[in-house]
């Protein structure tokens, strides 16, 4: 049977973030307090807290429909630039997702390729510039990689599992390229990038989910 990811299920997958980030706040400020404005994890948490308390919503809106509110909602609540990659980023998915009643492996390939393609245009980022780009770019390569080698969906997500995580691992050694870190006599060498670190736990948590469901489908 394929993998069906229904909107009540994507909203777990929201849920779970936001528990995850909630519990993080000590190490994500820490983070970000090293190389940027020490508010990432204030502002993303207080998008994924907006999300949550939207649950009911979420759950009974078609695909396309979710990803908007999804959007237009980490617009409003997390503002600023992080503000407005996320929402634009759920906003390019809920245009490619219309007329689908639930996500499968090559749609979620899709949405998570439609994106990491809209943050890098909107922020002008490239790989290796030491953001959350670090971690969405190769990940989407990855799942593309073993969609086209067909491997089964427990491979696949650890596939991309390993790779978002290295990804944002890789952003150690980074010279950064943007934002304050890039005016530091280091550039932020030596520090973790805190926006590619929180992409890496949605990754992770959604390749997580998607096994699960498909365990019990």
């Amino acid at each position: 049977m394929p993998l069906k990811v229904t909107s009540k299920d994507y909203v777990v997958f929201l849920k779970l973030v936001a528990e995850k980030i909630a519990e993080s706040k000590e190490y994500i400020t820490a983070l970000d307090s090293a190389i940027g404005d020490g508010d990432h994890w204030v502002n993303i948490n207080k998008g994924f807290q907006a999300l949550v308390n939207k649950a009911e919503i979420l759950e009974e809106q078609s695909i396309s429909e979710m990803f908007k509110t999804i959007g237009m909602t980490l617009m409003a609540a997390v503002g600023g630039s992080s503000g407005l990659l996320y929402g634009s980023a759920y906003l390019a998915a809920s245009r490619i997702t219309k007329n689908i009643e639930y996500l499968d492996i090559d749609s979620i390939y899709m949405v998570l390729e439609s994106m990491s393609d809209e943050i890098m245009s909107r922020g002008k980022a490239e790989v290796g510039q030491k953001t959350m780009v670090d971690c969405i770019f190769p990940s989407v390569k990855a799942f593309r990689n073993a969609i086209d080698q067909q491997l089964s969906i427990p491979d696949l997500t650890n596939m991309v599992i390993q790779t978002a995580i290295n990804g944002a691992n890789n952003t150690l050694e980074m010279p950064a390229m943007k934002g304050r870190a890039y005016y530091q006599q280091d550039k932020g060498i030596g520090h973790l990038d805190p926006g590619a670190v929180t992409m890496s736990y949605q990754i992770v948590i959604l390749m997580e989910l998607i096994n699960k469901i498909t365990e019990t489908q």
